[in-house]
């Protein structure tokens, strides 16, 4: 494998990635939602309770993985097949060549098996003189072309007809028209037909091992896999130990979750169960351990050895359809990739690849076996930064989560900043003169998202009693009475003071007493999205002392609310004082939409109505989405409640790039991520686009105003508080009094 920089710096440079995985991951969610669907129906139960129980199965056989390896192993053995635990890739290695040593092979013939690029196979025959030729299509078509899989279930996904007719031309040497995708496909099986009758040796994975058959299940859409079973002298399987189930009725619980998740299909082409070697053929079984057991033994992220290899997780992932597989992983790709390349080929071959996670939770929501892969690449992201391994930014990160623990010390930095940068204020945005803004490497880093505007005051000194008029009440009171403790949330307090302020007025127009506690500073976010996690401890600690209390807490950030409901008593879990608290302050955390509308600022229908029917459209913060479960709250409160009409965004809920630090360390895929959330937007032909996260606030903002599109960003406390009775703007917007600039 290249170096991690050198291999997405290829990625970025070849449009083909990008435009061919975006149509790829828009056709594969359309399919994946209908046959899950189709699913539900079928067996009358939901999606989720279908993989937890599979997921169940799965934890079963790991809590007992010794009973479960020797079942499976006697039931093979008893069914002729050699069976041999191997447990680093040279002892797998070592182990297949002895065999084809036995067997006077020197050309073997594979079916498809991710553990056999996981222990570099491939490479270890050439070296000794065998030679392994890949047959299904893809990993024929990256063999020709010196690559490695890019997926995991489609390993050319990256390549366009255009270069695989380029690649076929020049290895085969005969002209292969773009367009005449039949011939190239023709081509590949006359290649391929010779090679098996000539194979001494037919190597396949196994997508289950089945312990009370001795079986393994083989799932492809090629065929071909069946002809290197069936066909050579001897078969040979190099397959995980996490592959075992203890039934067949179990293996079919996963066939029905894996073709569906993997490429939209209700079923593959062909499921075979093979149970022993075929008359006068032998088999041989390689159990390859190579770090699972260790990875079974931690807690935070042994749930991974759940997964089945169906790619769901590669496939609504934001940075791979940027940059796809071969920079985003290392052997195994997608957000499975993040997790497991630690413990099967080290820290430093997943150091710079989980640098590109975004944490929007996307891989969560469609994993077919429950796996909590957010919350575990950001503890491969912290054994990343214990380790001092090398990351893009690594250090400057380190340095800057820990003087961003000091809140006076953050305070004097913005406030001293936006005085240094008041000449440069334009339009909501910091104008970088052109001789600055133009050269390398800011271009790059900057010119595609115009820095905010970093205003001299925060929010917290225009809320301080008395320094803000009090809006009109509204005819409905539905808070009247109530003490509601603003949680400002940092990035907006200092970047853009605006929503905090709207958020206020709101409330405070809604009858609520609003306190604006002066101690609060961070959730602990940033640091626990930058592998920070004893920073994060502290910051969340320190941000339940100064919201200590009984009253209700809004802040108008999806993101606090998620940190403090669902990532706070996961950091806290073995300081059982801490928890607690974490989960006392959760219970009356709000954001200011699930306060609006599921919490006790519920407003009635209409009265935010001011006349105006301009279209809108809104972008669902990702983590509001996949970590709180919400989905178009946004939508019907302004059509209920402000009477607006809504146009839906296509891909609504998909991250917009921000992604905390890895737009910073990774400004060409954040950009890219972007690109493809306002290329949504223009699909619209709306002229507002509302959501509620300051980050998200901020990041499309820049975008829009560096691209010159005609697109207000307003957040959705911004858009309410412009149509309360005392706002001036026809359109909306908050009048002049809430922008605290």
């Amino acid at each position: 494998m290249k170096p991690f920089d050198e291999r997405l710096d290829t990625a970025l440079a070849d449009d083909n990635v990008r435009t061919g995985l975006t149509s790829f991951q828009r056709g594969w969610r359309e399919s994946r939602d209908t046959m899950i669907g189709a699913l539900e129906e079928q067996e009358g139960r939901s999606f989720d309770e279908l993989r937890q129980e599979f997921a169940a199965i799965k934890d079963g056989v790991r809590d007992n993985w010794d009973h479960y390896i020797d079942r499976f192993t006697a039931n093979a053995t008893a069914a002729g097949a050699t069976v041999t635990r191997v447990g680093t890739p040279a002892e797998a290695n070592e182990a297949f060549v002895r065999i084809a040593r036995d067997a006077d092979a020197d050309l073997v013939v594979k079916g498809k098996s991710m553990v056999s690029e996981e222990i570099g196979l491939n490479h270890y025959l050439e070296d000794v003189g065998i030679t392994p030729v890949e047959t299904d299509l893809g990993e024929w078509i990256l063999q020709l072309a010196g690559e490695t899989p890019s997926h995991l279930v489609m390993p050319a996904i990256h390549k366009r007809k255009e270069q695989i007719a380029e690649l076929f031309t020049r290895v085969l040497e005969r002209e292969f028209p773009p367009d005449d995708i039949d011939r190239m496909v023709k081509v590949a099986r006359t290649e391929l037909r010779q090679k098996f009758l000539a194979s001494g040796i037919g190597l396949s994975g196994a997508n289950a091992l089945i312990a009370e058959g001795g079986s393994i299940m083989l799932i492809c859409n090629e065929g071909n896999n069946r002809m290197s079973v069936a066909l050579p002298p001897v078969h040979v399987v190099t397959v995980g130990i996490e592959k075992l189930v203890p039934t067949y009725a179990d293996a079919m619980k996963q066939v029905r979750l894996l073709a569906r998740s993997a490429t939209g299909q209700p079923i593959t082409v062909y499921t075979n169960f093979v149970t022993g070697p075929r008359p006068g053929q032998q088999q041989h079984i390689l159990l390859l351990d190579n770090g699972r057991t260790a990875m079974n033994e931690d807690p935070d992220v042994a749930a991974a050895l759940r997964c089945i290899r169906c790619g769901a997780c590669a496939n609504v992932c934001p940075p791979y359809g940027v940059v796809g597989g071969h920079a985003f992983g290392h052997v195994y790709t997608g957000a499975i990739g993040l997790v497991n390349t630690e413990f099967h080929h080290g820290i430093e071959e997943v150091a710079g690849p989980q640098s590109l996670c975004v944490s929007c939770g996307a891989c969560a929501q469609v994993c077919p076996t429950d796996i909590p892969l957010p919350m575990q690449i950001l503890e491969i992201r912290q054994d990343v930064v214990e380790s001092g391994a090398a990351v893009p930014g690594g250090r400057i990160a380190h340095l800057g989560i820990g003087a961003f623990g000091h809140r006076r010390l953050v305070d004097l930095g913005f406030r001293a900043l936006g005085i240094a940068t008041t000449p440069l204020r334009r339009d909501g945005v910091t104008k970088i003169p052109a001789i600055i803004a133009d050269r390398e490497p800011f271009a790059t880093r900057v010119g595609w998202r115009s820095p905010p505007a970093i205003p001299v005051r925060p929010a917290r000194d225009t809320l301080k009693r008395g320094k803000l008029a009090e809006p009109t009440p509204l005819d409905a009171q539905p808070l009247a009475g109530r003490r509601v403790q603003l949680f400002l949330q940092c990035l907006s307090d200092r970047m853009a003071p605006e929503i905090p302020i709207a958020t206020a007025k709101l409330l405070r127009a809604a009858g609520a007493h609003v306190m604006v506690p002066r101690e609060q500073h961070c959730c602990g976010l940033p640091a626990y999205d930058a592998g920070e996690q004893d920073a994060a401890r502290d910051m969340v600690r320190q941000t339940m002392q100064t919201l200590e209390g009984i009253d209700d807490v809004v802040t108008p950030a999806s993101s606090c609310l998620a940190m403090l409901k669902h990532d706070a008593p996961h950091l806290l879990r073995d300081d059982l004082d801490g928890l607690e608290r974490s989960q006392q302050l959760a219970g009356r955390t709000y954001d200011l939409i699930s306060y609006l509308t599921a919490g006790p600022g519920r407003l009635p229908a209409g009265s935010l109505d001011n006349g105006d029917r301009t279209p809108v459209t809104v972008h669902r913060f990702c983590q509001a989405s996949n970590t709180l479960g919400r989905r178009d709250a946004i939508e019907q409160l302004l059509r209920d409640v402000a009477g607006v009409p809504v146009v839906p965004l296509p891909e609504a809920s998909e991250c917009c790039g921000f992604g905390g630090s890895t737009s910073v360390r990774h400004p060409e895929v954040s950009a890219g991520i972007l690109d493809r959330k306002l290329g949504c937007v223009d699909r619209t032909e709306t002229s507002i686009l509302i959501t509620d996260n300051p980050g998200c606030i901020l990041h499309l903002r820049g975008g829009v105003h560096a691209s010159g599109r005609e697109v207000r960003v307003l957040h959705l406390a911004e858009y309410l508080a412009g149509r309360l009775p005392d706002a001036t703007s026809a359109d909306g917007s908050p009048d002049a009094s809430t922008n605290g600039a």
